[in-house]
């Protein structure tokens, strides 16, 4: 037995930052994820005295005690979801924008959580938090959602998982199949660039944003897929079809007005813009945090959150001074 002791925060701190993506990945929630990583820590600080190397790694007993903790918090709970998972694509684009505050909606994920450095490790952690990626294993129970993720993302062993989860390798692998038949619809596809750093989403994006700061619809239309999807939670509302996509932003326009400007930011591993819209006095103000999912055929999915607790996630100015 190895008694972490004075040497915990060092012990601990390399994990810190993983532990924080684990629990978002099970909650769908930074801040959640935050405050149970930070529980995570607090627990093992307290059961530090058991810890015993030679029967788990301090990754893997962290990951056992992040882990539970998820699970307790999610007993009870409805799940995280986006509007697209709630009902059908609306097909007016003046449909009343109500939010739904009732709804425990999913939020974007700040990059300043992911990986750094490592190319290839960097792209295997984006690829475990993409948003429609997290979406879907809100769909799971929870269990199942677990054991997706230590399974498939974390690359734990079944008998891993088993012990962390107390329960069987059996179970293990029965939960894992039933999960991956799950979210096989939201694996990333092939043409998919996942990386916001590659050349060509950044042009992409670069071309996205120049169409919605000069308000020119016809050319945004062209840089979409044509079953493009666009959503904006907390209004339980959502648009499939370059063509609504399209009506809905020109109603945008018509009723915020034109002169936005857009500041690139990334957001689960994704490219994403952070939106300034202006006032009646013409200062500019944080409208939406949009989460882009580009591929080789364009912009296939744009989710908008206007949200506070969003904007407070990624720290972004809620004025942008002109110039900017």
């Amino acid at each position: 037995m190895t008694v972490i002791g004075s040497d915990f925060d060092a012990a601990t701190a390399p994990f810190r930052r993983e532990l924080v993506v684990h629990c978002y990945r099970m909650l769908g929630s930074v801040h959640e994820a935050e405050d149970l990583a930070q529980e995570t820590l607090i627990r093992a600080w307290k059961a530090r005295d058991r810890y015993d190397e030679q029967r788990a790694s301090l990754r893997t007993w962290l990951y056992r005690i992040a882990t539970n903790v998820c699970l307790t918090a999610l007993e009870g709970r409805a799940r995280r979801a986006l509007p697209s998972g709630l009902g059908t694509a609306s097909d007016d684009p003046h449909a009343p924008l109500v939010p739904d505050l009732a709804v425990p909606w999913l939020q974007p994920l700040p990059d300043r959580h992911l990986l750094r450095g490592d190319p290839l490790a960097r792209a295997v952690e984006r690829d475990g938090v993409r948003l429609a990626l997290v979406a879907a294993m809100q769909l799971l129970p929870p269990r199942q959602r677990a054991v997706l993720v230590l399974r498939d993302v974390l690359e734990f062993s079944a008998a891993e998982v088993a012990a962390q989860l107390g329960t069987s390798v059996a179970a293990v692998n029965s939960a894992l199949q039933r999960a991956r038949a799950a979210v096989a619809g939201a694996a990333p596809r092939e043409d998919t660039l996942r990386d916001p750093d590659d050349p060509a989403v950044r042009d992409q994006v670069d071309r996205y944003v120049r169409a919605f700061e000069a308000a020119d619809v016809d050319t945004l239309i062209t840089l979409l897929t044509d079953d493009a999807v666009l959503e904006m939670p907390p209004v339980p509302l959502w648009y499939a079809g370059r063509v609504d996509y399209g009506r809905f932003i020109a109603r945008v326009f018509a009723m915020r007005g034109t002169g936005w400007r857009m500041v690139p930011i990334a957001a689960n591993g994704q490219p994403a813009v952070a939106a300034y819209c202006p006032d009646d006095r013409g200062v500019l103000r944080l409208h939406t945090v949009q989460v882009l999912t580009v591929t080789r055929r364009g912009i296939a999915h744009n989710v908008v959150f206007q949200d506070p607790q969003v904007f407070a996630a990624f720290d972004i100015a809620l004025v942008l001074q002109r110039g900017r």
